[in-house]
């Protein structure tokens, strides 16, 4: 016969954040920018196809890009937005990311 015997309770202390770690935890976006040689309508596209944005968000994206100069068009971890700017490259597209505001 195994005798059993009731594990006692622990206490936890909450975990407390430091000041100065909490930007970890900000999210990252990704911004393209205007260029000379990419149509408007392959910027929709790429916004589209990519992302899977419907055309109406995707068109209002790319007027930001054009008439604003750049749009935050994604938002995550840094690694997530690293995808995505790679992909923006892959696409011909200028992209960048930074830390969200």
């Amino acid at each position: 016969m195994v005798n059993v015997s009731a594990a006692s309770p622990v206490e936890v202390e909450p975990t407390v954040v430091p000041d100065d770690l909490t930007h970890l935890s900000k999210p990252w976006v990704t911004i393209v920018w205007n260029d000379p040689v990419n149509l408007m309508t392959y910027v929709t596209y790429v916004f589209e196809t990519y992302f899977g944005y419907p055309r109406k968000k995707a068109e209002k994206l790319m007027m930001e890009v054009h008439e604003d100069g750049k749009s935050v068009v994604s938002t995550g971890t840094r690694e997530e937005m690293e995808r995505d700017v790679q992909a923006m490259h892959e696409y011909g597209l200028w992209a960048t990311l930074q830390k969200a505001e």
